[in-house]
């Protein structure tokens, strides 16, 4: 473990060495077409992939509400000939690691697998992705699973501020991740369905993959193909509609049996296309991005109305957030909120400093490398990069785009962002003065 994590420390560094022929991102397309992003690194016997197909939880029918995310969990629960326990036993037997799961806009997995393993591990990977099994018994162990988890989050605060905030502030949108009617749906859900669903969403055309560790170009397309070429090639989903923010400020109040109340506060953001990107994340480091930022000191360290608190930009396809979060105790939670909403108003008004500015820059600037510590979080970076449509040289510039960035642009961020007429506020708790609103 100690020379593989060696390894990993001397990749990550040669990715932030700032020199281009420090490392290598390969672009590699297989005669099947499957298009990849590699790193390739013999300095470490394993294999990282990160890869996701085009279509996720926001597209799927009302009426089947939690089939992509259950369809997800389920396909290492058996495929082909091999039944739910057999399937685990092969991944532990070739140290293999292979997961899955679904966010709005894409269906992702992970694959980790020691070199040695290789040719077991992407055999698995195959099997799961295109022949699944979804038998019943494990459907409903898994619905079960669903549906408890559904019901333990209604009594987290944080979960209910979460969903509530989304079904807020997407209302009307598929990103608004509404609730009601799910257990319902789970309940109804079928093989027949999971499997429907899986035909629709495991497509070719679209598919993302990035491969980080000891493994060749010629050899991870023949890989690839094994995998994933049994998969039609598909269409695209149809896009998502635009994201209207709603319009004017709210606050939503939900009565929760706890000593503390969670606090959501979201603006509309900036998409991660958008040319003001690096200034509106430098924004949200200056507002709650650790310990130095103005929400830590002034929430926190002056008026002890919090343990924690932060901000940060929340970015898919169709819209962005910037969102605050924090937790107070319900009789001072109101001051709490006040005191962030003072915060914003002046941030927007009298703008940041150039101390912070410079101190933000240096954060962002080497935090990245700092949390690529392994292969699948290298793997992970190159995957997101395709996703967000970056060149593969992107990282040589990552630093110079954030150097760019001048007072002046976070100062405007901070006047296009920070408006207090389009601020939504969730609380969940018993907060004195709040009005409840449901």
């Amino acid at each position: 473990m100690r020379i593989v994590a060696y390894a990993l420390a001397l990749l990550v560094a040669g990715l932030f060495a700032g020199r281009a022929e420090a490392v290598e991102i390969q672009e590699v397309t297989t005669p099947l077409g499957i298009k990849a992003w590699l790193v390739e690194d013999r300095s470490a016997p394993l294999v990282a992939l990160s890869f996701s197909f085009a279509d996720g939880t926001a597209s799927e029918p009302e009426s089947q509400k939690g089939v992509t995310s259950l369809m997800a969990t389920m396909l290492t629960d058996g495929a082909g000939a091999l039944t739910a326990d057999i399937f685990r036993r092969r991944e532990e037997d070739a140290a293999t690691h292979l997961s899955f799961g679904a966010s709005s806009d894409r269906l992702s997995g992970t694959l980790r697998v020691l070199t040695a393993s290789r040719d077991e591990g992407f055999d698995l990977l195959r099997l799961a992705v295109t022949e699944p099994r979804f038998d019943s018994d494990m459907l409903d162990q898994r619905r079960d699973q669903a549906i408890a988890g559904l019901n333990q989050a209604e009594q987290s605060p944080r979960s209910v501020a979460e969903r509530t905030l989304m079904a807020s502030m997407f209302a009307g949108h598929p990103y608004s991740r509404d609730a009601s009617g799910l257990r319902e749906t789970l309940k109804t859900l079928t093989p027949a369905d999971l499997k429907g669903r899986a035909r629709s969403v495991l497509q070719r055309r679209g598919l993302i993959v990035a491969a980080v560790g000891d493994i060749d170009a010629q050899t991870l397309a023949r890989q690839l193909d094994r995998a994933f070429g049994a998969l039609p090639e598909g269409e695209l989903p149809a896009a998502l509609p635009d994201w209207a923010p709603p319009a004017g400020s709210r606050t939503i109040a939900i009565e929760r049996p706890v000593p503390q109340s969670a606090v959501l506060m979201a603006m509309p953001g900036v998409l991660r296309r958008d040319p003001d990107w690096y200034a509106a994340l430098i924004l949200s480091h200056i507002l709650g991005g650790g310990q130095q930022s103005r929400l830590f000191e002034e929430v926190r360290e002056k008026r002890g109305l919090a343990y924690s608190v932060s901000a940060s930009l929340r970015s898919s396809a169709k819209a962005s957030m910037l969102v605050v979060s924090t937790g107070s105790a319900n009789d001072r939670v109101a001051e709490a909120i006040h005191v962030i909403q003072t915060v914003l108003a002046r941030l927007r008004t009298e703008g940041v400093t150039e101390q912070e500015v410079a101190d933000a820059k240096t954060y962002l600037t080497g935090s990245l490398a700092l949390s690529l510590d392994s292969s699948g979080a290298i793997a992970g970076l190159l995957h997101g990069m395709q996703i967000d449509g970056l060149p593969r040289d992107f990282l040589d510039h990552r630093a110079d785009l954030i150097a760019a960035v001048t007072k002046a642009d976070v100062d405007r961020m901070a006047q296009r962002l920070l408006r207090d007429d389009a601020v939504t506020t969730v609380v969940v708790g018993k907060p004195v003065g709040l009005a409840v609103e449901r």
